[in-house]
């Protein structure tokens, strides 16, 4: 039985998506606050997290660096809130999906279950390894390395490295990758991928790399490929 943790300060919301996720077969635990979020979280390693953002003693975003720090497990960030700017902060910071106040539990039900559904098929097709001159990526393990030293990457800097130096020289769009990193599930803003990729770039670019890159494609989308000295 999988396990699932719903962190909201909102007794009636918890109390609903909890009679809901017993339903569908899932056994989850309610936290009212970020600080029993993260207790929770390390006690019973569950696997998924429905996280409120607005929370007592620790907010959700916070809660969910802490989480990133040591754990890939999916999280679904809810709030009351539907500004851009938190979506995309919140995808970010490494949610995995985000949903807005007010929504049906069927809807939050419905989203558990594509993403656990996305996870166990990345998880049966990750068992891959890439190397291109220095560069070498471990999906299984999700390690990336440079000259055999260790990069520290998120889960979704990792995918999208993979994403694109795994289809040497191909072309992504936005769409692409939201599409093979996020899934086609995903409903949030397409400009995620601009910032995942400048974070990308920044953490690559602390490592010598003379031969590869990845490169814009002005008006198209993004590649790897060999370095060039085109501007």
């Amino acid at each position: 039985m999988l396990t699932l943790l719903i962190a909201d300060d909102n007794k009636q919301i918890t109390s609903i998506l909890e009679e809901y996720a017993k339903k569908e077969g899932y056994q989850p635990h309610i936290a009212l606050d970020g600080c029993e979020t993260l207790e929770l979280f390390h006690k019973l390693q569950p696997d998924l997290v429905l996280l409120d953002v607005m929370m007592p003693k620790v907010d959700g975003f916070e809660v969910c660096r802490e989480i990133r720090k040591t754990s890939n497990v999916p999280i679904i960030m809810i709030t009351a809130r539907g500004e851009d700017f938190e979506r995309i902060m919140g995808l970010d910071i490494g949610a995995d999906d985000y949903i807005v106040k007010p929504f049906s539990p069927g809807e939050v039900m419905a989203r558990i279950r594509a993403l656990l559904r996305r996870i166990s098929q990345t998880d049966e097709q990750k068992k891959q390894v890439f190397s291109f001159d220095n560069l070498m990526i471990n999906l299984d393990d999700y390690l990336v390395t440079i000259d055999q030293h260790p990069v520290s990457l998120t889960k979704k800097e990792i995918e999208i490295l993979w994403t694109l130096a795994s289809n040497h020289n191909k072309v992504f769009s936005r769409d692409n990758l939201l599409n093979s990193v996020w899934g086609y599930d995903y409903f949030g803003d397409i400009r995620t991928v601009d910032s995942h990729i400048k974070r990308l770039r920044s953490k690559l670019d602390s490592f010598p790399h003379e031969n590869w890159e990845i490169k814009t494609i002005w008006g198209v989308g993004y590649k790897f490929g060999e370095k060039t000295n085109e501007e």
